[in-house]
């Protein structure tokens, strides 16, 4: 991270520790302002990047037409309805239809996706459209698993809980064997 900052952020971050009743001047809290402020722009910096152009950028011709899977991939995003994280794990697969991914753009992919206030099942279909829109494979197929810490902290404070969503599109879709598959192999 660059030592240049947000200063409005930085400034409003120095209200909240105000409004909470705590000193914003005492030592242990002197640059938390600053360090709050760098954090939640990098936490956020998926809102200034293009996932389209990622997979644009590493689309190559090829006639492979098996299952493409990239599972455990970690993820780490805000809730936007506290902007607590949640965390867990994405398993992507697709079918190429003419055309495959680097391996590493469906990673990059869902982090620009995870950095941006989100909700996971919204999460979920937006790295699903992407590469269904982008990259035009004969299907695409996306679980995600997560733990929110806005249900473990607060709220109803349930610590074990997990969330599960999923996404399919073409063949995954239509073809109970294909989805099989995939679910096996994620397991």
């Amino acid at each position: 991270m660059s030592n240049s900052y947000n200063k409005n952020l930085a400034n409003s971050i120095k209200s909240v520790l105000s409004e909470i009743g705590e000193n914003s001047e005492r030592e242990g809290l002197l640059k938390t302002p600053e360090r709050v402020a760098k954090s939640m722009e990098f936490l956020t910096d998926g809102y200034k990047q293009d996932p389209t152009k990622i997979i644009q950028s590493a689309m190559f011709a090829e006639e492979y037409s098996q299952m493409v899977l990239v599972k455990d991939i970690e993820i780490y995003s805000l809730c936007e309805h506290h902007m607590l994280p949640f965390f867990g794990k994405a398993h992507i697969a697709y079918i190429p239809n003419g055309h495959i991914v680097g391996l590493s753009k469906i990673p990059r992919i869902v982090d620009v996706f995870a950095r941006r206030l989100q909700v996971q099942e919204r999460l979920t279909d937006e790295i699903k459209d992407c590469l269904q829109d982008t990259l035009n494979p004969k299907g695409v197929a996306v679980v995600i698993e997560a733990q929110h810490l806005c249900m473990q902290m607060r709220g109803v404070q349930k610590q074990h809980s997990s969330t599960t969503t999923s996404a399919f599109s073409g063949t995954f879709l239509k073809d109970e064997k294909t989805r099989s598959e995939f679910m096996n192999l994620i397991k």
